[in-house]
């Protein structure tokens, strides 16, 4: 098993979601973040002042997948979440040893 982290720009959010539904996985988890990659924020104007933007808002999505699924989950993901500009994010994936689900007690596979 798989965890996938991605960084996401907000608004693809859905996308990102309806992506991966329609490869049947259905849990993830969504977590409202910030920060900031090569672009290093952006300058704004407000009220006549110019201002830096160092933190950008961002959605980081986690999800865990069977191994088989991987590449297909972060290849849904990058389709879903790109937009051609920068700050479109990143995705990345991890070894996970168990998984429990906590209702029922089923591991591995099965808990997902």
């Amino acid at each position: 098993m798989k965890l996938i982290t991605a960084i996401v720009k907000p608004f693809r959010l859905d996308e990102v979601k309806n992506a991966l539904q329609e490869l049947g996985i259905n849990g993830l988890t969504v977590t409202e973040a910030s920060g900031y990659g090569r672009q290093r924020g952006h300058t704004e104007v407000y009220r006549g002042a110019e201002y830096r933007v160092d933190l950008v808002p961002k959605a980081r999505i986690e999800v865990v997948v069977e191994d088989a699924d991987t590449e297909p989950a972060i290849d849904a993901i990058v389709r879903a979440a790109h937009t051609g500009k920068i700050g479109d994010g990143k995705v990345w994936a991890v070894p996970v040893e168990t998984v429990v689900r906590v209702r029922t007690g089923q591991r591995g596979p099965d808990a997902l």
